[in-house]
């Protein structure tokens, strides 16, 4: 890369990082003046300068712990290309260029959805001079492609949902079937996949349904009685349950055991323990929160809550069963590797841990000024604030400093999961502008 442009560097660093490779922050050197700042030219040059450094600024959010380099070149670049959308004309050779840097200053690419990022762009790009129209066409012929499958893949969960009557037995509970449906497209968008995205609606789902009966509608004793009905995951316990918990937890313990069936057919493997441990861990987490809010017991520090909170935001029961639905990996015959993995999933290993904190932290972040101001929700804001002394807007740039370093450990164990990672960008970019993301019809369909 001697003699490559910043923009050429900076594409390169990306894309290798992004797909396993070892490369080094030194390739980013000679762009470094002798006090150890990055060097950017002046403003507005053209396109190619603003090229450059939006380029380095993609980049530096691979950053791993340490590197000094690249978060240097995240605070000026991110200082620099705020000033340039201040400074730019409203010249149409400039429209898409402005708007691809507000885009990139939104949420960095890295971080971004790949369905929802490649909407955007295809309708961001009749804004580009020199845009090859053929490829337009067809990059919007295989969208609605993949998204005719979605539509089907959402109209059979939806039966599913209805036709037992669970929607209406559990009528209290929000109807978040778009919502569940979203994240397992999230997790797996391409066409082939939809026998796993089925499964995944369902397991999201029964966490929506449920996190709703100890949030609102189970009394402190009969969430006690769940809890210990799926950490036993014994039918005849279900006896002890009032009627609309029984049916939740039958429909669960049904669905949970036939993903696992389907599983030991194929591999040999018997999961049922291992998914069981993975939804009492979460329930008891659940438990302990409702216990804050009814003000049971008392309320937690910051370091408690997140030791807590990074359990029941659902993110290990998600990535877990999405290893499963998908048949596990390669190695799946190689009793000791398999029998490896199944003990990284169960001792929730780090690449759960990092993308569930910043699943929390990123919800976290989404609750309201009036909310926290109320003091009737215990979540990380107003736990650091209570610990600290600090107002509001100090504990949410605490907090987006925690997200940003959660970030940079996964990006060290970016080889382990990628799909963990399309999980917690579908999660930053849920809580960052989703509301933006649709239209007003609430299709994503392109024509």
């Amino acid at each position: 890369m001697k003699n490559n442009s910043l923009h050429e560097v900076g594409l390169h660093f990306r894309l290798l990082r992004q797909n396993d490779c070892v490369v080094s922050q030194d390739v980013f050197k000679k762009f470094v003046s002798d006090k150890g700042e990055i060097i950017i030219k002046g403003c507005c040059n053209g396109h190619e300068d603003l090229k450059d450094i939006l380029s380095l600024y993609e980049a530096s959010h691979l950053a791993y712990e340490g590197e000094d380099i690249l978060d240097k070149a995240k605070t000026h670049t991110t200082k620099y290309l705020k000033n340039i959308l201040l400074e730019m004309d409203s010249s149409d050779n400039y429209e898409f260029m402005k708007e691809l840097i507000r885009h990139s200053l939104e949420i960095p690419l890295h971080r971004r959805m790949v369905m929802l990022e490649a909407r955007w762009y295809i309708e961001s790009c009749k804004k580009k001079e020199g845009t090859n129209m053929t490829l337009l066409e067809l990059a919007k012929l295989e969208f609605n492609i993949a998204q005719s499958v979605l539509q089907q893949d959402l109209k059979s969960v939806s039966w599913w949902w209805n036709n037992p009557g669970l929607a209406k037995e559990l009528s209290f509970s929000r109807d978040r079937l778009v919502e569940c449906f979203f994240v397992a497209v999230s997790l797996m968008y391409e066409p082939q996949f939809s026998s796993y995205r089925q499964g995944l609606r369902k397991v999201a789902l029964f966490i929506t349904t449920i996190d709703d009966i100890y949030d609102i509608y189970g009394t402190m004793s009969e969430l006690e009685l769940f809890t210990d009905a799926v950490e036993r995951w014994d039918i005849d316990v279900v006896q002890s349950l009032p009627n609309y918990m029984k049916i939740c937890f039958l429909a669960l313990y049904n669905t949970i055991n036939e993903m696992a069936y389907g599983f030991l057919r194929k591999h040999g493997y018997n999961i049922i323990p291992n998914l069981a441990k993975l939804w009492a861990d979460m329930l008891k987490a659940f438990l302990k929160e409702a216990k804050w809010s009814h003000k049971e017991i008392d309320p937690p520090r910051f370091s408690e809550y997140l030791e807590n909170a990074w359990r029941s935001v659902s993110g290990t029961v998600i990535l877990v069963h999405t290893y499963y639905l998908l048949d596990g990996d390669e190695h799946m015959n190689d009793f000791d590797s398999t029998k490896k993995t199944l003990l990284q999933l169960m001792t929730y290993d780090k690449i759960l841990r990092w993308p569930s904190i910043i699943f929390r932290l990123c919800n976290d972040l989404a609750t309201s000024s009036e909310e926290i101001a109320r003091g009737g929700t215990v979540n990380s804001i107003s736990c650091y604030m209570n610990d600290n002394g600090v107002n509001e807007e100090q504990a949410r740039q605490h907090i987006k400093v925690l997200i940003d370093g959660a970030w940079k450990k996964m990006n060290q164990e970016l080889f382990f999961y990628h799909k963990g990672y399309n999980w917690f960008k579908c999660v930053h970019e849920i809580f960052s502008t989703i509301n933006d993301q649709f239209s007003k019809d609430g299709s994503l369909h392109l024509s």
